[in-house]
């Protein structure tokens, strides 16, 4: 992956966070480095203090540094944000984390020494991954104490995982791989750790994780429609043409694409049928399903845009000026981290609803209790939709906002911040909650599917329902649940569902 001055795509960022690619800095992202460490050499020779080049920082940012002394400041700046508490952040995200400050220094903008670039390019190829932790960052000046422990890995200091997960000391492990520790000099401690690289790359992972998820949603919908004898005719194009919002034709072209010549859904298409309208949660599947996707499509635009920033404070522009700035500040990428958790969790309830129907015989259209063997004897999928409930309930209380809170910090010289680590944290929460709720109406919709025989399911849901009985088995007496419920949720997070039904359909929107 070639990281340049130009931004990255989200594909990329997704390629190196999650599936290890290597990275390389192009020659155009050296020379523009090595421009802006001239011109902040320049100023640290001069005898006018410069913010974080001869100075302190925050609310330290009064005192001048002598030149003696400046290393020593960039060396205590690392190690002192570098303060986090609680449990290890995931491998993924570490390296987003550090693809992201490496896209930002080779933008030129920042005055690092070429060196320093190259050794985050470094730690990526060898899949060394620095120990962050769960708390520590407000979001503001960006995620400082996570970036902080990804810069003190160069230093050879603190604690990295290799690519086994065995946890090393970083000499040692830069030691191994043939990588120099940097020494930092003037202004390089503050380019490594002011960047929201953190959320914005929680961000991107989420994106590319609901991209899977919002097709998936509209699987389990159209099961849920057929198995439960919903009329399709909702779903029409001419009528959802009606209101226009692009979320909802996508998600309503699926809907049609994968219901598409459904024995179960033409038995009762015919003039005798009585059923007038379906549930909300049946019928107005496209336009939850549409909202969360036109959600995501803003937050999308507003990653590409931070993708496209180069964040650090003071930055280095291109007539050699060195400005403070407080584009740091994360509210951008927190108030759509919130606005997904909140489309998220709105997903994963319809979902809920529409699993809950399966279960009532007053609502199920002839099914058995539960989808009970033998009811009462048996409990089928009773505490499959407890665990659901369980689910969106945690999801409801993830949906709260982070972004409207703000605790000052530094002396109030940061007196408002952004919270956007915390609003990113709780969405892969958020995230991962929902693919488990998704594949719970999975499972029992196809287990309703199999109790409508003869009648049989549009070729799509079949080849849905064809894979999970390759782990599951279908209708009987009760058996241990847990273990086929995660059989699902691995299907759904793996794409196999999606892809066996692309098989069928093409692919979706």
């Amino acid at each position: 992956m070639i990281v340049g001055i130009g931004p990255l795509t989200p594909a990329e960022v997704v390629a190196v966070a999650r599936y290890g690619a290597q990275v390389q800095i192009d020659d155009q992202a050296l020379e523009e480095i090595a421009k802006s460490r001239a011109a902040i050499e320049a100023l640290a020779h001069a005898d006018t203090p410069h913010y974080g080049v001869s100075t302190g920082f925050g609310a330290l940012a009064t005192r001048h540094i002598a030149p003696e002394l400046r290393a020593q400041l960039q060396r205590s700046l690392i190690r002192s944000h570098a303060a986090g508490s609680g449990p290890e952040v995931e491998t993924e995200v570490v390296r987003a984390l550090a693809l992201l400050r490496l896209s930002t220094l080779a933008t030129g903008r920042t005055g690092v020494k070429v060196e320093t670039a190259q050794a985050y390019a470094g730690l990526l190829n060898a899949h060394l991954t620095p120990v962050v932790h769960e708390y520590g960052s407000l979001g503001c000046s960006g995620d400082l104490a996570p970036l902080s422990h990804v810069a003190l890995a160069i230093l050879g200091e603190g604690k990295v995982r290799d690519a086994a997960g065995n946890l090393l000391e970083a000499g040692e492990a830069l030691r191994r791989n043939g990588l120099t520790p940097i020494v930092l000099a003037e202004k390089e401690g503050l380019a490594l750790i002011n960047g929201t690289d953190g959320m914005l790359g929680m961000l991107v992972l989420a994106l590319a994780d609901l991209d899977r998820l919002f097709k998936t949603a509209d699987l389990a919908a159209a099961m849920s429609v057929e198995a439960q004898l919903g009329t399709d005719r909702v779903f029409a194009e001419d009528v959802q043409a009606l209101r226009p919002h692009p979320g909802q034709a996508a998600a309503a072209a699926n809907l049609r694409a994968i219901l598409k010549d459904s024995a179960i859904v033409a038995s009762h298409r015919g003039p005798d049928c009585n059923r007038v309208q379906d549930a909300y949660s049946l019928r107005c599947s496209p336009q939850v399903h549409g909202a969360a996707r036109d959600t995501a499509a803003h937050a999308a635009s507003v990653a590409d845009r931070e993708l496209a920033a180069a964040i650090d404070n003071p930055v280095v522009l291109k007539d050699g000026r060195v400005e403070s700035n407080g584009n740091f500040h994360g509210a951008p990428v927190g108030y759509v981290l919130d606005f997904l958790a909140i489309a998220v969790a709105d997903l994963a309830s319809i979902s809920e609803r529409r699993t809950d129907r399966f279960l009532d015989v007053a609502r199920n259209h002839g099914l058995n209790a539960f989808l009970a063997d033998d009811p009462g004897v048996d409990s089928g999928h009773m505490i499959a939709q407890y665990t659901q409930a369980a689910i969106v309930s945690e999801l409801k209380r993830l949906a709260v906002p982070a972004s409207v809170d703000s605790i000052p910090s530094s002396a109030m010289q940061e007196d408002h911040v952004s919270m956007g680590w915390s609003a990113a944290r709780k969405l892969r929460k958020s995230v991962d909650g929902l693919q488990r709720v998704l594949a719970i109406e999975i499972l029992t919709a196809a287990r309703a599917l199999d109790l409508r025989a003869p009648l049989t399911p549009a070729p799509a849901t079949a080849a849905a329902k064809a894979v999970l009985r390759e782990h599951v088995e279908g209708p009987g007496t009760d058996r241990h649940l847990a273990p086929e419920l995660e059989h699902s949720v691995q299907l759904v997070a793996n794409g196999t569902y999606i892809e066996a039904i692309e098989a069928v359909t093409g692919p979706l929107l």
